[in-house]
C-alpha cells in the first residue's frame, strides 16, 4: 500500500495538469445527471459532481446519485480513478436538516460511505468549504483527500444529541488515532485545513483557492487524482488504516476520555454513547464496528435529548423570521456609539469593535472616560494574557476606538446605545442628547433591562427610531440580544437591530414591551417560586443545587450573586408601590441587601466568596436570616426533594412564558425557548422551557398549576393560554409556524 501520498509531491495547478498526456488527448465523455449528481470522465478520472445548493446536503437524491456515480465509475473500464467534488461554496455541509425527523430514504448514507470505499478504482475526495458530519464521513469513505486552505472539518453531530452515524466513530479514530478523533467527536468543533493535514484526517492542500472556490477544488483534485493514477497508487481504504496499532495508547486515551466526559457531559446523553461507539473501534472488526454504532445512533435518535437539541437547532433559525424583517430593509451599519462605560457599555463596545465598526463612547467626565477606556481595554489584555490575541491585534482594534465628553461627537454615528444607570429620569437626560445631536435616520437604542421604552420614546422627538437592544452581561459574551419593539418604531429600524446582531454575532429575539419583556419578565417569576420555596423549607443552597442537576450551569441564587443583589432590590423598591397586597412577598432577599451583602462583589451574598472566591460556600448567617424570615411569617418549615423544586420552578417559569405568548410579548413559545437557552443558561438538550413543557405534556403542567394554587390561589393563576391548549388537545409546537 501507498504508505505516504505526500511523496507524490505538491498538487499541481490546473494549467500543469493540462499538460498531462492524457489530459490533452482525450475527450471528455458526456456529462450524466441523476439529480443533484452529475458525472463525467476526463482522460482517466471520472469526475462526479454534486451540486444542491445551498450547501450540498445529503437529501436522498444526493444519496442516490453518489451510488449512481459509484456504480457508472466501476463500469467504466477507462476510469483509472474517482474524483468526488462539491459544486457552490461547499463540499457537503452535512445532512438534510429536512429530512430530521422523518423515516429516512434508501439509501442510507452508512451504505452510501461502504459504497464508495468498496470502490475498486481509487477514489479522491476534494474538500473546499465545509465538510461537516456526513460530508466529512462521505470524505472519510474515500481513499485519498485533498482539502483548500480555507476548508473547515467536523463531526458536529453532538450539537443535536446524535453520534457520527455513517461511520465517523469507526473510520477517523482508525485513521487519525482515538485521541484526536473523540476530541473532534466530543467537542463538535471545526478543524482547519491544516490541523486536519497536521493530524492525518486529509492527505494535502491545495494552493490558496479564490473566488471560485470550486473551481480551484476541482482543478486541484483532477491534479491529484492523475498523479495517484501516474504512479498507479492503489485503493486504500479508511477502515484499514493503521492509528490503532498501539492498543495500550488508544485504550488509554479512551479511558481519559470517559472519565472527562463523565465529568463534564451534566446527564447528557450523546457524549457517553460516542465514547461507547470508539471502543468499538478499538475492540471490534470494522463490521461489527459498524453495526454497533448504528445502534447506538438509533439510541441517540429515540432519546428526548435528541429531540430537545434539534428542536433549539431549528429554533435559533426561526427567530430570525420577524415580520419587520420580511417587511422592511436595514438601515446603514458603518459606526456606532455607546453612552455609557460601565460593564455594560464596555462590553458592548467590545461587541461592536470585534464586529469590525468604529465606536465613540460617551461618559460625564474625563475620569469616567479613562475609566470606561479602561473597561474596553481590560477585555483585550485578557485575550493577550491567555495568547488569544497580539498586542499589536489590540492596537489595531483600539485605533477604531474614541472617547469625549461630549454628544456632538455622535453627529455622524448610525446607531446609538444607550448603557447608563436603570433610571427613568437618567434615561431621558440621555435620550433628550441623542435627539439634539444625532444625524437624521440614525437608531437610537436603548439597552434597558425592565423601564418602559414607549415612555423613553415619546419624551424625543423621533419615537420612530428608538428600540431596545437588551444585551445580556458579559455582552461580548452573551449570544442573546433581545430586540425590544416599541408602539413608534419604524420597521426598518426593527430590522437593522436584527441586522447588528447578525453583524455582532448574536442571536436576536424579537420582544415586545412590558416590564422585564421576555426573560427577565419570566425571571421574575420563577425567582419568586424559589424564595417561596427557600421560605417553606428549602434552603437556597438545595434549590440551587436541583437546578444544577436538571442541567443548568447555575441556580438562582448564585445568579443573584453574580449579577448583584443590589439590581433586584432596586426593582423591588421601584415595584413596591404597584405590588398587589395580598400577594405574598418574600424578605429573604431584603434582610440579606440591608446588610449590605450584595453578592460577589461585596464577597458575600447568599453565599461567602472568601478572598474574592468565585464559586462560593454556604453562609450560616443567610441561613439564620431565613429562619427568622419564617418564624416572622408563620411558616412551619418542610422538606422538598429535588422533583419537587423542580415541578414548581419549571411550572412557574411555563406558566409565565405562555402569558408572555399570549399578550404577544413573545411571537411565539420557540422566542421563549431561544431566550431562554442563549440568555438564562437553560440546558440545550432539554429544547427551551416550552419545549421542555411539551416534552412534560401540558396536562401535567396544567395539573401541577392548579394543585399549587390550593395554597396560594393569587401567585398560582393558569395562563389563560395554557388552559385552551389544554383543551384542545394541543400544545406549544402547534404555535410556532412563522408570523
Amino acid at each position: 500500500m501507498l504508505g505516504s501520498p505526500q511523496s507524490l509531491g505538491p498538487a499541481r495547478s490546473a494549467t500543469q495538469e493540462t499538460s498531462d498526456t492524457h489530459m490533452a488527448t482525450t475527450t471528455p465523455s458526456p456529462s450524466t445527471s441523476t439529480g443533484p449528481v452529475t458525472f463525467e470522465r476526463l482522460g482517466d478520472v471520472f469526475v462526479v459532481t454534486i451540486d444542491n445548493p445551498p450547501v450540498n446536503a445529503l437529501g436522498v437524491d444526493v444519496r442516490r446519485g453518489l451510488v449512481a456515480a459509484i456504480d457508472a465509475a466501476e463500469a467504466d473500464s477507462a476510469a483509472k480513478a474517482v474524483l468526488i467534488v462539491g459544486a457552490g461554496r461547499n463540499f457537503i455541509a452535512g445532512a438534510d436538516i429536512r429530512e430530521f425527523g422523518k423515516t429516512p430514504q434508501p439509501p442510507s448514507l452508512p451504505e452510501v460511505c461502504l459504497k464508495i470505499e468498496n470502490c475498486t478504482k481509487p477514489v479522491v475526495a476534494a474538500i473546499h468549504g465545509a465538510a461537516l458530519g456526513g460530508g466529512l464521513e462521505v470524505a472519510l469513505s474515500a481513499h485519498y483527500r485533498i482539502a483548500s486552505p480555507t476548508a473547515k472539518l467536523g463531526l458536529p453531530e453532538v450539537a443535536l444529541g446524535l453520534l457520527p452515524g455513517s461511520g465517523g466513530t469507526q473510520r477517523a479514530p482508525r485513521l487519525i488515532g482515538v485521541k484526536p478523533a473523540i476530541e473532534l467527536m466530543l467537542s463538535g468543533r471545526h478543524a482547519g485545513a491544516r490541523e486536519a493535514l497536521s493530524l492525518g484526517l486529509v492527505d494535502r492542500l491545495g494552493t490558496d483557492a479564490d473566488a471560485d472556490a470550486d473551481a480551484d477544488a476541482r482543478a486541484e483534485g483532477l491534479a491529484y487524482a492523475n498523479e495517484l493514477v501516474a504512479a498507479k497508487a492503489p485503493v486504500r481504504r479508511t477502515r484499514e488504516a493503521g492509528a490503532l496499532a498501539d492498543k495500550e495508547a488508544s485504550r488509554a486515551a479512551l479511558e481519559a476520555a470517559r472519565a472527562d466526559t463523565a465529568k463534564k457531559s451534566r446527564g447528557l446523553f450523546s457524549p457517553m454513547k460516542i465514547v461507547e461507539a470508539v471502543e468499538g473501534a478499538l475492540t471490534l472488526p470494522f463490521d461489527e464496528g459498524m453495526a454497533l454504532e448504528r445502534k447506538l445512533f438509533l439510541q441517540c435518535i429515540d432519546s428526548p435529548q435528541r429531540a430537545g437539541l434539534i428542536h433549539a437547532f431549528f429554533a435559533e433559525r426561526e427567530v430570525l423570521k420577524a415580520p419587520e424583517t420580511k417587511s422592511a430593509s436595514p438601515r446603514a451599519l458603518e459606526s456606532a456609539g455607546i453612552v455609557g462605560g460601565g460593564t455594560m457599555g464596555a462590553g458592548i463596545a467590545v461587541a461592536m469593535l470585534d464586529a469590525g465598526m468604529p465606536v465613540t463612547m460617551i461618559e460625564r467626565d474625563d475620569t469616567q472616560l479613562a475609566r470606561g477606556r479602561a473597561n474596553v481595554e481590560k477585555v483585550y489584555d485578557g485575550l493577550i494574557a491567555k495568547g488569544r490575541m497580539t498586542p499589536e491585534a489590540k492596537a489595531a482594534v483600539m485605533a477604531r476606538f474614541s472617547g469625549s465628553t461630549s454628544y456632538d461627537a455622535l453627529a455622524q454615528v448610525d446607531i446609538v446605545v444607550e448603557a447608563v444607570f436603570e433610571e427613568m429620569g437618567v434615561k431621558k437626560a440621555v435620550f433628550a442628547e441623542l435627539d439634539r445631536v444625532c444625524k437624521r435616520g440614525a437608531v437610537i437604542a436603548t439597552n434597558t433591562s425592565y423601564l418602559d421604552i414607549d415612555e423613553i420614546a415619546a419624551s424625543i422627538s423621533r419615537p420612530q427610531d428608538v428600540v431596545g437592544l437588551h444585551f445580556f452581561s458579559p455582552a461580548n459574551i452573551m449570544k442573546l440580544l433581545e430586540i425590544v419593539v416599541p408602539a413608534k418604531v419604524s420597521a426598518d429600524v426593527v430590522a437593522t437591530g436584527f441586522e447588528l446582531a447578525k453583524k455582532l454575532k448574536k442571536v436576536p429575539v424579537r420582544a415586545g414591551v412590558c416590564d422585564g419583556f421576555i426573560g427577565n419578565r419570566i425571571l421574575a417569576v420563577y425567582r419568586q417560586a424559589a424564595d417561596h420555596m427557600m421560605e417553606d423549607g428549602a434552603s437556597p443552597y438545595d434549590i440551587d443545587a436541583a437546578v444544577r442537576n436538571f442541567g443548568y450551569p447555575m441556580g438562582p441564587f448564585q445568579v443573584s450573586d453574580l449579577a448583584g443583589g443590589d439590581i433586584g432590590w432596586a426593582t423591588r423598591k421601584r415595584k413596591a408601590a404597584t405590588r398587589d397586597p395580598k400577594a405574598r412577598y418574600v424578605q429573604v432577599a431584603d434582610r440579606i441587601c440591608e446588610r449590605g451583602w450584595f453578592g460577589q462583589k461585596t464577597q458575600r451574598g447568599y453565599y461567602l466568596y472568601p478572598e474574592g472566591a468565585r464559586t462560593g460556600v454556604p453562609d450560616p448567617e443567610v441561613l439564620a436570616i431565613i429562619d427568622a424570615e419564617r418564624e416572622r411569617a408563620g411558616i412551619k418549615p418542610r422538606a422538598f426533594t429535588e422533583e419537587e423544586i423542580m415541578r414548581r420552578y419549571m411550572a412557574a417559569m411555563i406558566n409565565e412564558g405562555a402569558n408572555v405568548v399570549l399578550q404577544r410579548i413573545a411571537l411565539r413559545p420557540l422566542d421563549v425557548d431561544v431566550t431562554f437557552l442563549y440568555g438564562y443558561g437553560f440546558p440545550r438538550h432539554r429544547g427551551g422551557p416550552m419545549k421542555y413543557a411539551d416534552t412534560v405534556g401540558l396536562p401535567k403542567v396544567l395539573a401541577d398549576i392548579q394543585e399549587f394554587a390550593k395554597e396560594d390561589p393569587i401567585f398560582w393563576k393558569p395562563s389563560p393560554l395554557l388552559v385552551q391548549l389544554v383543551e384542545r388537545g394541543a400544545d406549544f409546537a402547534s404555535l410556532n409556524q412563522s408570523e
